[in-house]
């Protein structure tokens, strides 16, 4: 079972999950009238990058090795069944192969046949069992990503790290930079000297839709 592309994206999924989670205002928070206020200059301050494996903490995690397990336990009879029906294809044919020269090629076709059909069923039977594991396997991962990233995050807010960088091997899938500390993001800063610059004036405020009254309704 390939295991490393079925967590890639429940991982990257997860993470992005509890980032949000870990930096977005609460809910009654967000609800309230903010404010108006200027927005805090970004703030140069000493780098301390942290680095993680994502992947492999998530899965070395009692948590994510307990999920693992169950879900291997559950798709043994599957596999073992599967196991059962390769053996009995193989068996087959070794005896095509030991079929006597005066064998008719009726028969032969017939038993060719029958080992084709069998192989068939077993090439599906295969992919639908791989199918169902992956998403099982996605499915318990992708809860424990969730938490094992929000843990990451305030791991390395309370310690003080203004990045942290995954070196998990698989990063095609899975994101470099998980998290950074929001006080050291220049971006509207940037935009800001930009604007200045460029001396392009903002465009004018879209003006409000005039209000339409609906005529009364005639006596």
């Amino acid at each position: 079972m390939n295991r490393t592309l079925v967590l890639a994206t429940a991982l990257a999924a997860g993470f992005a999950a509890s980032s949000l989670s870990a930096q977005a205002p609460s809910t009654a928070a967000a609800a309230a009238p903010a404010a108006p206020k200027a927005a805090a200059p970004p703030e140069a301050i000493p780098a301390k990058v942290a680095v993680i494996a994502f992947e492999q903490g998530v899965v070395a995690t009692n948590e994510g090795q307990k999920a693992g397990a169950e879900i291997q336990k559950k798709y043994e009879p599957q596999k073992t069944a599967l196991d059962a029906k390769s053996a009995e294809i193989e068996s087959l044919k070794k005896q095509y192969q030991a079929l006597p020269a005066t064998l008719s090629d009726e028969e032969r076709a017939n038993r060719l046949k029958d080992i084709d059909t069998k192989q068939k069923a077993l090439q599906r039977d295969g992919e639908d069992a791989q199918t169902s594991y992956n998403n099982d396997l996605q499915e318990a991962y992708g809860k424990v990503a969730q938490k094992f990233g929000g843990t990451a995050v305030k791991y390395a807010q309370d310690h003080g790290f203004t990045l942290l960088l995954n070196v998990s091997p698989n990063q095609q899938q899975l994101p470099t930079l998980l998290w950074w500390q929001p006080s050291t993001d220049i971006t509207e800063a940037v935009v800001n000297a930009y604007n200045l610059v460029s001396g392009v004036a903002p465009p004018a405020p879209s003006a409000p839709a005039p209000h339409r009254t609906t005529p009364a309704a005639p006596r």
